[in-house]
């Protein structure tokens, strides 16, 4: 059963957003609309995170409006209206009324009377917020309502003075994840980590990418997630080299390494896992030494995960650790500070170790803070994603390392204690996946 945030989070969220803001402020937000993927046929419909994380809800072409009373807020919204028509073919609307009555809207009108009703709503409002330079269209669109205030002057009507970026208050909020998301991610690191397992159980020489992505996104689609949370990617062999190859078309060999980089998308919050293993179920000589490189690095960043450690921290101790393992094995001669300090490690590991995970899988919040790299804080959740990888081009090396790519990635959330890692159950030691693997092949 997929997991939901309750209307009470939501309204919460609303309120914990305009209390941060001065009387006399109006934030307004777009939700998204429909993307043609081609003739006739549109894209499944997801909405824009920021707008759901307000709203809750999932219709497309939809307008949200806050207002920081003086003695009250007010929570209104245009939205579509019912046409049982269109509703035939699309399915069915929630309609201004359903707004009310089902999420607690204080007003709501068609979005088509917009141009006309939303210049009133703002009237009197000094700040507006909005997400500036997110959408050019609503910009232009904004500009619009407000000359049409201005146009009412001698009427007595005042439009908004002053622009503010909503983007950097309502992120920050989103980066500290609450008990209920950090319920909703633990769960969708779970049923991410399930679907690889599934994956690591299929694969066999004579696959095709395709068809372990299959895998994937059956399992996915088992769980009521019929979308995952960003294009899987599952490259075999040399393909574990492109960061983000998503062709998926290839034959899985035997002797090769397959690296596959999927999660579920459950509530509108993101899995994200990496894990690498052999076509043929056992790790060569070369794969091995590389693979327990990147393991190495991966354990040790994320038992530096604590609260007060700097983001920036944890990637730096990924680069000393891969650096200095690609000395011991070879693949760099040097001092590994001078390495380090001159960059030549980014021929092998040319990614940052993590990123900030929530309802984007590059979830939204600054990674630095009064121009420092910003302290890890209980409620973050990040990803530790180290990588090692080997272009069949690179002639620096002997032939033996090239065509191997590894990452190992799991989803950590920062907690008053340490790490809690989402995404543990699927296996990554060396000696599991090999035991893993040769029990399924062996059924």
């Amino acid at each position: 059963m997929i997991n939901k945030i309750p209307a009470a989070e939501f309204a919460a969220r609303r309120q914990r957003l305009l209390m941060q803001l001065p009387e006399g402020s109006a934030v307004l937000l777009p939700g998204a609309q429909m993307q043609p993927r081609n003739r006739d046929v549109d894209y499944p419909f997801r909405q824009d995170s920021d707008f759901y994380y307000l709203t809750g809800f999932d219709e497309p072409d939809a307008v949200l409006l806050l207002i920081r009373g003086e003695d009250s807020n007010q929570y209104l919204m245009f939205c579509q209206d019912r046409d049982p028509e269109m509703e035939i073919w699309h399915g069915y609307r929630t309609g201004p009324e359903g707004l009310v009555e089902r999420y607690g809207v204080d007003r709501a009108w068609p979005v088509e009377q917009i141009d006309e009703i939303l210049p009133t709503l703002i009237d009197g409002q000094q700040r507006l917020y909005f997400s500036i330079g997110d959408d050019e269209a609503f910009d232009g669109r904004m500009l619009d309502w407000l000359n049409t205030l201005k146009g009412r002057a001698r009427q007595g009507a005042k439009a908004p003075t002053e622009m503010h970026q909503l983007n950097e208050i309502l992120h920050e909020m989103r980066l500290f994840k609450s008990p209920h998301e950090q319920q909703i991610m633990r769960r969708a690191g779970e049923l991410s980590a399930q679907a690889h397992i599934r994956a690591m159980q299929a694969c066999r020489p004579g696959l095709y990418e395709y068809q372990l992505e299959a895998e994937i996104m059956h399992s996915f689609a088992s769980e009521g997630c019929r979308q995952p949370a960003y294009p899987s990617i599952v490259g075999g062999g040399e393909n574990a080299c492109v960061l983000h190859y998503t062709e998926n078309r290839d034959l899985l060999v035997d002797g090769d390494l397959v690296l596959i980089d999927a999660g579920i998308e459950l509530d509108y919050f993101a899995g994200d896992i990496t894990r690498t293993f052999p076509v043929g179920g056992v790790f060569g000589a070369e794969q091995r030494a590389l693979y327990q490189l990147v393991l190495d690095a991966q354990q040790a960043c994320i038992e530096a995960t604590v609260p007060g450690a700097r983001f920036n921290d944890i990637h730096e101790l990924s680069v000393k650790i891969l650096t200095r393992g690609l000395v011991e094995l070879g693949l760099l001669n040097g001092d590994v500070e001078h390495l380090i300090a001159e960059g030549a490690y980014r021929e092998f590991y040319m990614h940052r170790v993590s990123h900030w995970l929530g309802m984007d899988v590059h979830d939204v919040g600054e990674y630095q803070k009064d121009g420092l790299s910003r302290p890890l804080e209980p409620g973050m959740v990040l990803t530790i994603e180290p990588g090692l990888y080997v272009s069949p081009f690179n002639e620096n090396v002997e032939a033996r390392w090239r065509g191997i790519g590894i990452r190992i990635e799991d989803d950590v959330l920062v907690t008053a204690e340490g790490a809690e890692v989402l995404t543990a159950s699927v296996p990554k030691q060396i000696a599991d996946i090999e035991a893993l693997m040769a029990a399924a092949q062996s059924r």
